[in-house]
């Protein structure tokens, strides 16, 4: 017997994730990249984005970013842990730590980094980031180089200071 519950649940992330994939089909229409993001809440969308990378000239304009910005924005607070963010692509490392700095309550992703990488021929210059994050720092491509500086931890004091007088 099919659990109608469960099939509700299921038809309610597909008819979102089909609302970002068809805002990343368009979104490659207009000169964009083929992601798309919304976050909701309560059943509305209180924040969308899709990728304006090479638009805008700028690395950071990933969908789930510029989603998460504008569902911050809606709710005047980085507190998003009653929202779900829906991607059409898997989260890259960077909107997967915006994702984590708003503490969303759920994500949920269309299609998957693998089976891009296996069904078509799009290159994802993140790739080779996603293994690259488990070496040792300086064996990373992009060395990671921690210098000792004597006053490092001043802007953390002052912000604890600031945040014990809320």
């Amino acid at each position: 017997m099919p659990n109608i519950r469960q099939e509700v649940f299921t038809s309610i992330h597909e008819q979102w994730l089909s609302q970002t994939i068809e805002m990343a089909v368009e979104n490659v229409k207009n000169g964009g990249g083929p992601f798309a993001a919304i976050v909701v809440r309560d059943g509305k969308i209180i924040g969308k984005g899709t990728n304006q990378v090479h638009v805008l000239h700028d690395p950071s304009a990933h969908a789930e970013l510029l989603a998460i910005r504008q569902a911050c924005e809606t709710l005047q607070s980085i507190d998003l842990s009653d929202c779900v963010l829906y991607a059409s692509g898997e989260p890259c490392p960077m909107c997967l730590g915006a994702a984590y700095w708003s503490t969303v309550g759920h994500i949920y992703y269309a299609c998957g980094k693998q089976e891009v990488s296996e069904q078509t021929d799009f290159q994802n210059p993140l790739d080779r980031y996603f293994t690259d994050q488990k070496l040792p720092g300086d064996q990373r491509l992009v060395p990671f180089v921690q210098v000792t500086c004597k006053n490092a931890l001043a802007p953390f004091y002052e912000w604890q200071k600031t945040t014990e007088q809320k």
